[in-house]
C-alpha cells in the first residue's frame, strides 16, 4: 500500500472514529475550570502530573486570592505554593505560574498572549497547555492537544506508531481537519476517562472498537453479540 493511500484510509477512520464520539459526548467542555485565559493558562500547568479533578479543588481559593495576571506576578511565592501543595511538584509549578504571569503582565500588557510562539515563551508552557489555552480560551486551534488520554488512544487506534508527544500531534494534524483538532483531543480525554482506560480497556463497552485494531475482539464478541468489525481491514489500519 502507498503512503498516500495508507494516510487516506486512516483520515477516514479518524473522522468516523470522531463522528461517534461526537454522538458519544455532544457535550465536551474543559474539564478544568477557570473563567478567565489566565485562570485556565494556570490551572493547566498545575494539572502536569496531576487530575483535573484534584486541580478543580484547588483553584476555587488560588483564584479567590490570586484572580489574574497582576496579582500572580505580586504574590509571595511562598503564599502560592501552599494553596497547590497538594497539585505535586509544587515549587516548580509555583515558579512558573509566577514567572509566566511577570512575563504577561511586561511583554504582553497583562493578557495572555493568543500566539502559539509567545505562548511558548512562558515558563511551564509547552504545545500542550499552549494548545489548550488558544483552543479553549480563543478558539484558536493551532495544534492537537496530546495528553496521556490522547496520547494513549491515538496509538491504540492505530493513527501514529509514535510515543513522542510532539510527533504524534503531527501524526493527528495530517489526518484531522483544523477545525477539529481540539474536537479530537476532548473527546478523547473523556472517552478515555470513561471506557479505553490505561490499565483495562473496556472494549466490550467501546462504541469505536470495530474501528481500533487493539480491541480485544473476543471480549467485543460476548458484550456485543457478535459485533462485526468495520469494512477497513484491520491491515489498513
Amino acid at each position: 500500500m502507498s503512503i498516500i493511500r495508507k494516510w487516506s484510509v486512516k483520515q477516514q477512520r479518524a473522522l468516523e472514529i470522531l463522528i461517534r464520539l461526537k454522538r458519544l459526548y455532544p457535550e465536551a467542555p474543559c474539564t478544568l475550570n477557570y473563567e478567565t485565559p489566565v485562570q485556565l493558562l494556570v490551572a493547566t500547568i498545575l494539572s502536569a502530573q496531576c487530575t483535573d479533578e484534584r486541580v478543580n479543588k484547588v483553584t476555587p481559593e488560588l483564584f479567590r486570592q490570586f484572580p489574574d495576571a497582576a496579582a500572580f506576578a505580586a504574590a509571595n511565592v511562598e503564599d502560592i505554593e501552599n494553596l497547590i501543595r497538594s497539585t505535586g511538584f509544587y515549587r516548580n509549578k509555583a515558579k512558573n505560574i509566577q514567572g509566566a504571569c511577570r512575563m504577561i503582565m511586561v511583554d504582553f500588557g497583562g493578557q495572555v498572549p493568543q500566539r502559539m510562539e509567545a505562548l511558548l515563551k512562558l515558563p511551564g508552557v509547552a504545545r500542550k497547555t499552549a494548545n489548550v489555552v488558544l483552543a479553549h480560551a480563543y478558539g484558536i486551534h493551532e495544534g492537537v492537544t496530546v495528553d496521556t488520554h490522547v496520547k494513549r488512544l491515538s496509538h491504540r487506534l492505530g493513527l501514529t506508531e509514535h510515543t513522542d508527544p510532539i510527533r504524534i500531534e503531527r501524526d493527528l494534524m495530517r489526518i484531522l481537519p483544523q477545525l477539529e483538532w481540539e474536537n479530537w483531543s476532548i473527546r478523547l480525554v473523556y472517552h478515555g476517562r470513561a471506557i479505553c482506560k490505561a490499565r483495562k480497556p473496556q472494549c466490550g463497552e467501546c462504541e469505536i472498537a470495530d474501528l481500533c485494531p487493539s480491541a480485544d475482539l473476543s471480549e467485543l464478541t460476548t458484550a456485543k453479540g457478535g459485533l462485526v468489525p468495520s469494512a477497513l481491514p484491520l491491515q489498513s489500519r
